[in-house]
């Protein structure tokens, strides 16, 4: 076994003098892949043009590959069993069953709600949010709603194309990594020894999924890699606090509209019809 950092890696000999390094616990890969369901559909892939093909194209989204933990559980066990059997460069397919993948079909997860619980009325097929879990409309019953709290994907035997891209040694690949996969894109991450500088976006500060992400995401640096603090910089300039140039004129013209008095109705003369 061989340490680098604070990971530790696996090697196994093929012949004298060359040396294999597999995947352990608390690598950072990065990983591309294509999901699909026993009947061939693709649920999720990071190939931009087959997300495409198959309707599945996110435009928040990132493609071109991601950066994951190993043992972590950022991704199913089924899939990461595999990685790990396997060294960087490896390029396979690999059939996932249930119990390891999205999970058995449990009927103690179908439940039959009152209609009076929902702020609007359900519809067959329809996904709608209850208690903080997602479920499916299976049917309407009078005044009653039956719904399906299992995964969509719960019971299926999911197969996965995947690439094993690369093993992250370099710090900042590693935060940028990080940094991608909470936020779907790449951030402006600056190392120096073991501090990194996070230059967040001001379009940040608008978006709720960055105010509930951003302490987990530090934490994950401080935990799996060998910086030591994370540091959030925010930067102002005049220019960027700028309104839109289009934006403004807009909403000038939006005042305009509402200062002008409405033009008094025309009234008829008497005896005119």
């Amino acid at each position: 076994m061989i340490r680098h950092g604070n990971v530790f890696y696996q090697s196994r000999y093929l012949r004298p003098g060359v040396i294999i390094m597999t995947i352990n616990e608390g690598n950072f890969i990065k990983i591309s892949y294509t999901g699909k369901l026993e009947d061939g559909t693709i649920f999720d892939t990071t190939n931009e043009e087959v997300a495409k093909v198959h309707n599945i194209y996110n435009t928040n989204g990132r493609y071109g590959g991601d950066v994951i933990i190993i043992g972590v559980n950022q991704m199913i066990a089924g899939l990461e069993e595999d990685i790990k059997e396997h060294e960087a460069g490896y390029e396979g397919t690999v059939s996932i069953p249930p119990e390891k993948a999205f999970g058995v079909h449990l009927s103690k997860l179908i439940r039959d709600l009152p209609l009076k619980r929902f702020e609007q009325k359900p519809q067959v097929g329809m996904m709608v949010q209850y208690e903080d879990k997602q479920g499916k409309v299976l049917k309407v019953m009078g005044r009653h709603a039956r719904l399906d709290f299992n995964s969509p994907m719960a019971g299926q035997i999911i197969t996965y194309d995947y690439k094993i891209e690369a093993v992250l040694e370099d710090l900042k690949e590693k935060a940028v990594g990080l940094g991608a996969l909470y936020m779907s894109r790449e951030m402006d991450i600056e190392i120096d020894g073991t501090v990194a500088r996070v230059n967040v976006p001001l379009e940040f500060n608008y978006l709720q999924h960055w105010l509930n992400t951003k302490a987990q995401m530090a934490l994950d640096m401080l935990k799996y890699t060998d910086l030591t603090e994370v540091l959030y910089v925010e930067t102002y300039t005049e220019e960027l606090l700028k309104p839109d140039s289009e934006e403004e004129e807009q909403s000038e013209a939006e005042e305009s509209d509402e200062s002008e008095p409405d033009e008094p109705e025309e009234l008829e003369e008497p005896g005119e019809e």
